[in-house]
């Protein structure tokens, strides 16, 4: 979908979703120079924006804390068998098969990630630790096939999920001025 296409579609609703504000951001990051219509288009988004002609829908924050747990396991795993053969392991291959085998925990606040990490604790360390150990065995006997990677994302967009998280785990942080 165009920026305009966007844009228009924003100002008959007189919202703009999270999945609209990320493809615009998607296509301004990968263009190398935007047309003038493109700009304009982004002139009329942010002056609708800015008189309320447009409200942009908040993205609700939340996590999955088994990618927290699962993450946790596979790094401590994979370390121990670097450590001691000449194995190179690819910890998120790894993450993502066992995460597409156990199920969700997601969490909104603090207090329900840290419900999520008990119970977790309580009743699926046994199947994580499996399905971790299942991932590795699965990586060290499929060959590297040649895929193409996710892209990685732009320092600023790193920067951004931190921020993310950061409030997410630590909501009375002030920001303090450099001056």
């Amino acid at each position: 979908m165009s920026i305009e296409k966007i844009v228009d579609q924003a100002l008959q609703d007189g919202y703009l979703t999270p999945a609209m504000e990320a493809e615009v951001g998607r296509i301004c990051d990968n263009a190398s120079e935007l047309s003038i219509e493109e700009y304009m288009a982004l002139d009329r988004l942010m002056g609708a924006l800015l008189t309320g002609e447009v409200v942009a829908v908040p993205r609700k924050q939340f996590i999955n804390v088994m990618e927290e747990l699962v993450l946790t396991e596979a790094i401590a795993r994979v370390a121990e068998i670097e450590a001691t053969s000449e194995s190179s392991l690819d910890v998120g291959d790894i993450a993502a098969y066992a995460l597409n085998r156990l199920p969700p925990l997601y969490a909104t606040t603090g207090e329900g990630a840290n419900y999520q990490r008990q119970r977790a604790q309580a009743d699926l360390e046994e199947l994580i630790s499996q399905q971790v150990t299942e991932a590795i065995n699965r990586s060290l006997h499929q060959p590297n096939d040649n895929r193409t990677p996710i892209p990685k994302n732009t320092g600023n967009e790193v920067l951004r999920q931190v921020s993310t998280l950061l409030q997410v785990y630590a909501p009375s942080f002030e920001e303090k001025s450099q001056y």
